[in-house]
């Protein structure tokens, strides 16, 4: 069987997958074990209490820590070094069931973790990440630029585009460990958890956001996939091979949907292929630019940043991590002016929103199917489009997503006080793994983005299609979206 490897999904020549188990469903099994070690605390042991976490630092020996103090003994490189192990061997297993190259996982995961865990610890620094003017006094610093320490991810997303256009054989020895999907679909599944506990005081204001987010996709989508789709036939010349997976990668979900699309109307296999360069490329100019600018004009509307950054930015990884930079930006904007949201609900929006998102992306590409290959490219012999096709196309790790956050939900609000009030603590450690996931994420977006390859490869036309589109009106149509159904809901103040 013959495969064509995109940035981070390979593409297969026909409808049977080489692997019992797909990154799709790792994300779900390792975003479960994550979670069921840190609930374990609950009745008991603390299974993942070492993990690392690192704090804002002009000394570098302060920098590191354990996320609980009953393993304060092991140090904060202690902490780093077995947090290493234990991801290396979880996801080394991981690559087994994938049918990877072991060894070469192994070893490129090594320099993947090493690198982009220093670049969380240099955008850690206080004069990267130091808020107010307490903390810059504290650390005895004059200026910063008040990102917090997650402008650490801008770091290592920075360092991932060094690597890939300056030092493109070593890129290309890191590819075997460079997997955006799988550490963003393992965050997103212990970010359920985390959102859950978050809101679980707040079930309103909760549902409210999930009805508006609903409400808001349908809105878009119905808008931007349509257009898309014209402007690429109508004033570029686009045949519908080319048009269908481009108006679905520019307006669904970036690299998931153009596959799923690609693959429904049977294209060729470079078709998504590029496509979902485009979006890798152009997801990366969004994350570095999107988020300033929703902390300069939208700070005093933090859910309609974190909507418009979901509507906006068109992978998952690069979605969601530009929802973390959004809210540590605009929570670092309100606490400068004294008013303090507590976190996680600008995340959890944009969250919301790529949830329904993807959802939408095996109905769609079933609807495609159905319509090509009954009307479009009619053949005899031609395969009907089944309704099982919805299931497959399904994206699994939002099963994991729903399951994380009613379990978080249910152990929130179903169980006694005296174990609820146990429930952020013990979260918080499987949250820490989530920000590393995060982390491994950026780094791997920045090092898939050579950009001199990309354009070497002939999408110029491709790349016009995506500017006029995606700057012309996608975003901001999904700006004006957010603004209708997000405008004057406040996150809840911190206690």
């Amino acid at each position: 069987m013959s495969t064509v490897q995109t940035n981070d999904t390979t593409i297969l020549s026909s409808t049977e997958s080489t692997t019992w188990i797909s990154e799709d469903w790792l994300s779900v099994w390792v975003g479960f074990l994550i979670v069921g070690l840190a609930l374990a605390n609950l009745f008991g042991p603390d299974l993942i209490g070492w993990v690392v976490t690192t704090s804002v630092w002009t000394d570098p020996a302060l920098a590191l820590g354990t996320a609980s103090k009953a393993f304060a003994w092991l140090g904060g490189a202690g902490a780093l070094v077995t947090t290493y192990l234990a991801l290396t061997v979880v996801l080394t297993l991981g690559a087994v069931l994938l049918k990877a190259d072991v060894k070469r996982f192994a070893l490129a995961f090594t320099a993947v973790f090493w690198i982009a865990y220093a670049s969380w610890i240099a955008g850690s620094h206080a004069n990267l990440a130091a808020v107010t003017p307490a903390d810059m006094q504290k650390f005895g610093i004059s200026w910063s630029l008040k990102l917090t320490n997650e402008g650490g991810y801008i770091v290592a997303l920075v360092v991932g585009l060094i690597i890939a256009n300056f030092f493109p054989r070593f890129a290309e020895w890191l590819k075997e460990a460079i997997r955006p999907e799988l550490y963003i679909k393992v965050a997103i599944v212990i970010l359920g958890a985390f959102i859950a506990v978050t809101a679980a005081g707040r079930l309103n204001l909760l549902s409210s956001l999930v009805l508006r987010g609903a409400a808001a996709i349908i809105e878009a989508y119905l808008i931007y996939w349509a257009v898309v789709y014209f402007i690429a036939r109508k004033y570029f010349g686009f045949n519908r091979e080319w048009a269908a997976p481009l108006a679905s990668g520019i307006s669904v979900c970036g690299v998931a949907a153009s596959i799923a699309v690609g693959g429904a109307i049977r294209a060729r296999p470079i078709v998504p292929v590029l496509v979902s360069s485009l979006v890798v490329i152009f997801a990366v100019v969004e994350v570095l630019i999107l988020p300033f600018l929703a902390q300069t004009y939208l700070w005093q509307e933090p859910l309609v940043a974190g909507a418009w950054i979901g509507l906006a930015v068109k992978t998952d990884g690069a979605a969601v991590a530009a929802g973390g930079i959004t809210e540590a930006l605009i929570l670092a904007k309100n606490a400068s002016e004294g008013v303090h949201y507590q976190p996680g609900w600008i995340l959890g929006t944009t969250a919301t929103i790529k949830v329904f998102i993807d959802v939408f992306i095996g109905i769609w590409a079933f609807i495609l199917g159905y319509i090509w290959t009954n009307h479009i490219n009619v053949t005899k012999n031609a395969d009907k489009a089944r309704a099982i096709e919805i299931w497959q196309r399904f994206p699994k790790f939002i099963l994991g997503f729903v399951l994380t956050f009613l379990l978080g939900l249910y152990l929130a609000l179903g169980t006694t006080p005296e174990f609820a009030a146990k429930l952020p603590a013990t979260i918080g450690e499987a949250n820490t793994f989530r920000v590393i996931f995060f982390i491994l994420t950026f780094f791997s977006i920045g090092v898939l983005s050579n950009f001199k390859k990309l354009w070497q490869e002939g999408f110029a036309k491709l790349a016009v299609v995506y500017v006029v589109s995606l700057f012309g009106f996608v975003i901001w149509v999904g700006l004006l979206i957010s603004w209708l159904f997000f405008s004057g809901i406040k996150p809840p103040l911190a206690s």
